[in-house]
């Protein structure tokens, strides 16, 4: 993360609060399936809370709420409003940065599946030779 200058944030970064790593971000998401659940519906496209619902059966409201908040105030996700009286309409959409964001997801899936099938070697497996540390 690279400190800023206070006198230059524009209002979009104070709206947004602190700053947060995105090493932060994988965390708190990777952590919860109801935000890589949300994140690989609104993969398909922009998608109103009705239907995020739908496709996620046994997601209640409240906590659906609270993580596609969590995710707009990363960045991760952008929220538009249709209409100016109540009822207003609401849609969500991954941004740039969210797409971006959403490679590292299906990276993460790529390797569990290659985990799951054996095609990873596993640390209970045969000891390596010293100097084979791929890290």
């Amino acid at each position: 993360m690279v400190p800023h200058n206070p006198s230059s944030t524009s209002t979009a970064d104070r709206e947004r609060g602190p700053a947060i790593s995105v090493a932060a971000m994988v965390e708190g998401i990777v952590g919860c399936k109801w935000s890589v659940s949300l994140l690989e519906v609104l993969g398909r496209g922009p998608t109103r809370p009705s239907a995020l619902l739908r496709a996620c059966p046994g997601l209640s409201p409240k906590v659906m709420h609270q993580r596609l908040r969590k995710l707009t105030r990363f960045g991760i996700l952008g929220r538009k409003v249709f209409g100016e009286k109540p009822p207003v309409e609401v849609e969500y959409s991954l941004t740039p940065f969210g797409k971006r964001f959403l490679r590292i997801l299906e990276e993460v899936r790529r390797v569990q599946e290659e985990w799951d099938e054996g095609a990873l070697s596993r640390p209970d497996g045969p000891a390596e030779k010293k100097g084979d540390d791929p890290l």
